[in-house]
């Protein structure tokens, strides 16, 4: 049975539990004799699905009034289906009503069926790396299964992955459509292909594949073993109009435009007043009982206590013994005794919480409100400094708190635990507090216990550690542009939210911490990289990168200019005018106009028109490459050229990125804000905005990056005697490799093998099989497949480290890098064959990933203990990738980049030796 991963993102088909309910409970009416049995089943659904899975994302679709696209293509679409009973109508908005109270997103979407949001929503988040879980009991939906996102039938409980979807209807998932298109589907008026039904679709499928295969092969159809197969390819000939029409009317759309991502679909707390109304209104007797008591959609086991209390109870679990979050001893510091009473208590504390409360999450312009600490659990406090709401009360004088406080924060001695500390260390610098101590941080905690078991944000390690449903902030400041900011927010009830952020803080880490103590590798990464890589990462924040915007301006007027020839040159070639940032308008001229042959469809089924496609297609097709070469430059004017200098801080004149922790699963670093990590560097227009990125007057921009490191790193790994000799004696590691596989003298290798060894050295640390290999060198699988065998003939230590890494992955559940990080992989073991292939691609390539992540972490906190410590004139500016960043005064170039060299190549001792290449310049362009 397919395995539902932890914490999926949830979409319920609210159209189908509609009917289903309606038919299947009885027709039940609350004492006014109004209907409330469909109500009640959708309802009954919902909560055993949220309580059964316990998601943070979820959403419910529904059909919106009025027709679709599908109306406009088959006049009788669903036209057979009769009026929505009068008794049925009358329960969909009070449902609705009753949904957005429970906290979930709900969407209907005009011109559109639910079926379409959900499928757009279930690709969206498989693309951003999340597990989905659809809720539905239409088979028409099995087309959008893959090993990411997997079905469940709430009425029976059937959970269908791609190996169930297959034995249940006899096809995969990628062949459902094709199944409806052929045989029709009765439900939706769908006409599909007379005499064919689904013995016939599945004989035709199973024989020789889609509709597109059959229309290409029709003389192979006589052959298949079924009833009718000698007359079968004259009636599919006859009837291809109505099968292409059937096949777009099953096609599930999956570009629909949303106004909100699959991110935002955060289930938000329970609208408890609205629910209990409206469960009265209804006679939902016992459910207005659970709303009231907080147990409502609380797994069975769980404590609870009245919502009216103070106090709410944990649940305990085998971590630890259980203790209760309790409020009653939080307080507000309002006068200058207690607050030094606190400081003294602060003082003798093995380990303190610590937070800030600002009025905005701009590191660099928020302004600090107030700050909360706590000593032990259930011992917090809050002390407001810059709360403005009218009547607000007396406050102590920022001024003094922080005189008061420095001491304090500024104590190395006082070890301090924070939640994402990088972020309340960049608000104390602003005024002039440097906060050490920092000796814990429960994300990163959580992070290097198992970056994979989900977010790392307070809310919700508070809800799977504590089992602990925090105070949200639009709980307290309300959403969208009425929103608050915290020092809008009275006192009362900022204290009780900021004294619980410092108090569920030191009770996830004493949760946390006793864990990771015990594990030597992750406690080596935790204590020697991330730990000290907080206040580096910070500081290098706070430097900021200076842009010039006159280059951006410039190369944006000239991309303006180019995307507009672009757009002439391709209606030219198109002979008529059309959108070319419309995938949909370019499959019509593509494929239908201009009869080029698709050569890959979408999971809906559409031509695709990735970028995949328009590479291939380029090599023969003039718009196809005017199109690509449009996209490419418009991403670039858009997300580049055009935003960059309005990210300029103008208190700083400088673009400060934010660099994330624990966002990716092997340990990289990622960044916001802009994200550097995606500046293109592989053609000359991004290589262009590069050149944007500029020294101050006085100052040369130094880049020092890693050459070849993760390939460095498998020969480490690998200990393969080839490897090793080829990186100790300097050869260009393509080239070798490629006169190894070839068997050729190194001076004789050429440029399109050398090509090729390098498709094979960097496949192989991503686990690329032969069909991978076959694609991208674009020759046929038996000759990658003779690559890849000669390849390990020559590299035999590199199989084995496979082979070794596949096996103790299986043993232990997770791998890890030199330095001991771990990347836990919970389908390594799975029934599931393509889940099973994607763990065991993780597991070869996360050691190499996550030893590179450690190596520049490594060489990062080096670079920045020297420049702390002699104090040069020379600032670290960025990480991107392998790559470091450097502000240096010119007269000290050659020096500093002696000494960065030198502190890269010895962040790590590897059996190859690490090469670091530094270049200087006036802008980034010129020193990369």
């Amino acid at each position: 049975m397919a395995q539902i991963a932890q914490n999926p993102l949830i979409l319920v088909d609210g159209s189908s539990y509609l009917y289903r309910a309606y038919h299947a409970f009885p027709p039940l009416t609350n004492k006014a004799g109004e209907p409330t049995g469909a109500m009640y089943g959708v309802l009954n659904m919902l909560r055993s699905l949220l309580m059964q899975y316990q998601p943070t994302h979820a959403a419910v679709v529904f059909d919106a009034k009025g027709k679709t696209f599908r109306d406009e293509l088959f006049e009788s679409y669903k036209s057979h289906r009769p009026p929505m009973p009068d008794d049925l109508r009358a329960q969909i908005d009070p449902l609705h009503k009753m949904v957005k109270a429970m906290g979930l997103s709900l969407l209907a979407i005009s011109g559109v069926e639910a079926d379409d949001v959900i499928g757009t929503l279930a690709q969206e988040a498989e693309r951003a790396g999340r597990h989905v879980l659809i809720s539905t009991g239409d088979k028409d939906m099995a087309q959008l299964v893959t090993p990411s996102i997997t079905l469940i039938n709430t009425m029976n409980n059937t959970i269908l992955g791609p190996e169930e979807v297959k034995t249940k209807y006899g096809v995969p998932p990628e062949l459902i459509i094709d199944f409806l298109a052929l045989m029709g589907d009765s439900s939706d008026n769908i006409p599909g292909v007379p005499g064919v039904g689904e013995k016939t679709a599945l004989a035709l499928l199973q024989g020789l594949g889609g509709l597109d295969a059959l229309y290409a092969h029709p003389e192979k159809i006589a052959d298949l073993n079924f009833r009718g197969a000698k007359t079968m390819a004259a009636k599919l000939q006859q009837h291809q109009e109505m099968a292409r029409l059937s096949f777009q009317l099953a096609t599930i759309k999956t570009d629909v435009e949303l106004a909100l991502t699959c991110e935002q679909l955060e289930i938000q707390p329970p609208h408890t007043e609205a629910l209990v109304d409206m469960f009265r209104h209804y006679d939902f007797k016992r459910w207005t009982a659970d709303v009231e008591t907080g147990t409502w959609l609380k797994p069975k086991g769980a404590k609870s206590v009245s919502a009216s209390k103070a106090t709410i109870q944990v649940v305990e679990d085998a971590q630890t013994s259980g203790c209760a979050l309790s409020r009653e001893h939080y307080v507000t510091i309002l006068d200058e005794a207690t607050l030094k009473s606190w400081i003294e208590r602060l003082k003798k504390a093995p380990v303190i919480a610590f937070d800030t409360e600002t009025d905005s999450l701009d590191n660099h312009t928020a302004n600090l409100v107030g700050l909360s600490f706590a000593i032990e659990p259930g011992q917090a406090a809050y002390v407001p400094v810059a709360h403005d709401y009218l009547d607000a009360p007396e406050q102590l004088d920022l001024n003094t708190v922080l005189a008061l406080l420095k001491p304090l924060l500024e104590d190395e001695k006082i070890r301090k635990v924070g939640q994402n500390l990088k972020f309340d260390r960049g608000i104390l610098d602003n005024y002039g507090i440097e906060l050490r101590g920092i000796a814990f941080d429960t994300m990163l905690e959580s992070y290097i216990l198992d970056s994979v078991a989900g977010r790392h944000d307070m809310d919700s390690l508070a809800n799977r550690w504590l089992k602990h449903k925090t105070i949200s902030f639009e709980e307290i400041a309300g959403k969208g542009k009425k929103q608050l900011t915290f020092n809008q927010i009275d006192l009362e009830t900022a204290g009780c939210y900021a004294a619980e952020d410092a108090d569920v803080t030191l009770q996830l880490h004493l949760k946390m911490w006793p864990l990771l103590e015990k594990e030597k590798g992750p406690r080596q990464v935790f204590e020697h990289i991330e730990m000290p890589l907080v206040p580096v990462l910070s500081r290098i924040e706070r430097n900021g990168v200076k842009i010039d915007p006159a280059v951006l301006h410039a190369h944006s007027d000239e991309l303006a200019k180019r995307l507009m020839e672009l757009e002439q040159q391709a209606h030219m070639l198109a002979d008529e005018p059309f959108n070319l940032s419309s995938p949909k308008q370019l499959q019509t001229i593509l494929f239908e106009k201009q009869g080029i042959k698709p050569l890959k469809k979408t999971p809906g089924g559409a031509p695709s028109t990735s970028e995949e496609v328009l590479e291939e297609l380029a090599l023969d097709y003039p718009l196809a490459k005017v199109i690509l070469e449009y996209r490419g430059l418009a991403k670039l004017k858009t997300t580049y050229t055009d935003k960059l200098p309005l990210m300029i801080n103008p208190k700083t004149g400088r673009v400060h990125t934010s660099y994330h922790q624990a966002i990716t699963a092997t340990g990289r670093l990622s960044s916001t804000d802009p994200n550097l990590q995606n500046i293109p560097v592989r053609n000359e227009e991004g290589r262009r905005i590069r050149q944007a990125f500029i020294a101050p007057e006085g100052y040369t921009i130094v880049a020092a990056d890693y050459s070849q490191i993760e390939l460095r790193i498998m020969a480490h790994l690998s200990r393969d005697k080839g490897l090793l000799q080829a990186f100790a004696q300097g050869k260009d590691i393509h080239r070798a490799t490629a006169a190894e596989v070839f068997g050729l003298p190194l001076e004789s290798v050429s440029n399109e093998q050398r090509r090729s060894a390098k498709a094979i050295n960097f496949g192989l640390i991503y686990g690329m099989s032969a069909f991978g290999l076959s694609r991208q060198l674009n020759i046929s699988r038996k000759e990658s497949q003779r690559y890849m065998d000669l390849y390990f003939e020559r590299y035999p230590g590199v199989l084995e480290y496979m082979e070794r890494t596949r096996l103790q992955a299986k043993e232990q559940g997770y791998v890890e890098t030199l330095d001991g990080r771990r990347l836990w992989l919970a389908d390594i073991n799975a029934s599931n064959g393509a889940r099973r292939a994607a763990a065991e691609r993780a597991a070869i390539n996360a050691p190499m990933q996550g030893t590179a992540a450690d190596i520049i972490k490594r060489a990062m906190i080096a670079v920045d203990d020297w420049l702390e410590q002699e104090k040069p004139r020379v600032k670290m500016i960025m990480q991107v990738h392998d790559e470091l960043v450097f502000e240096v005064h010119k007269d000290d170039v050659e020096a500093a980049s002696e000494k960065i060299h030198e502190l890269m190549e010895g962040s790590m001792k590897l059996d190859v030796p690490l090469l670091v290449e530094v270049g200087s310049g006036k802008n980034w362009g010129e020193a990369h």
